[in-house]
């Protein structure tokens, strides 16, 4: 489960990057994970204040998380990220069938909770902060059927709201390696997000 914050093109084509674990930002509740990694993007963008743009990549309930940053109301902030794409990988984007589950174990999760944290609720909150971002929904072949459904019908949301959105079927791959070859110049995945960034950088210069 991660997310990977990507701070525009650099002048040499590279791009910077931040790496992080979601559930080791904090043990509480879902409501305090959103809020910190929301925070923790603001806090990217003042820092590189010269960067030119901000891609996310998330995977699992890293995607989950990022897609809730896409979701958030920046006027709280004192910053708003200019967000020009997102690579959302086998994510959880509605929390409610896991209430009951295991999974919810350490969350504690009410139904408000999961509601107030589930992307696919939240389309026109996306639309209204990040209509201009680019977003690619990824799911694995060999993934369950509940991410490939989820998969599946956040990005039909996405896409009946009239967003950019794509979606990405990755073949012969599970919900581990999906994203662990990431770091593979070559891989499918990699090319999609470094194309993105290439396209989306000529087109908002």
């Amino acid at each position: 489960m991660i997310i990977v914050v990507l701070l525009g093109v650099l002048p040499a084509g590279s791009v910077r990057f931040f790496l992080f674990h979601p559930l080791s930002i904090s043990p509480g509740s879902m409501d305090v994970m959103v809020s910190q990694v929301r925070r923790s993007v603001a806090s990217i963008v003042q820092q590189y204040s010269h960067i030119s743009g901000v891609y996310l990549c998330g995977h699992s309930a890293g995607g989950q998380l990022a897609a809730m940053v896409l979701s958030t109301d920046w006027s709280q902030y004192k910053v708003t990220p200019n967000i020009k794409g997102a690579v959302l990988v086998s994510g959880i984007y509605d929390l409610l069938p896991i209430i009951s589950t295991y999974v919810n174990d350490p969350l504690k999760m009410t139904e408000e909770d999961a509601v107030r944290s589930s992307p696919v609720l939240l389309v026109p909150m996306l639309k209204r902060w990040s209509a201009g971002c680019e977003v690619v929904v990824v799911v694995a072949e060999h993934d369950s059927p509940e991410f490939r459904r989820q998969s599946r019908e956040y990005f039909q949301a996405l896409e009946c709201a009239g967003l950019k959105v794509s979606f990405e079927d990755v073949s012969n791959t599970d919900h581990f390696n999906v994203i662990e070859q990431l770091s593979d110049e070559d891989y499918h995945l990699t090319q999609v997000l470094l194309k993105m960034i290439r396209r989306t950088s000529v087109s908002h210069t």
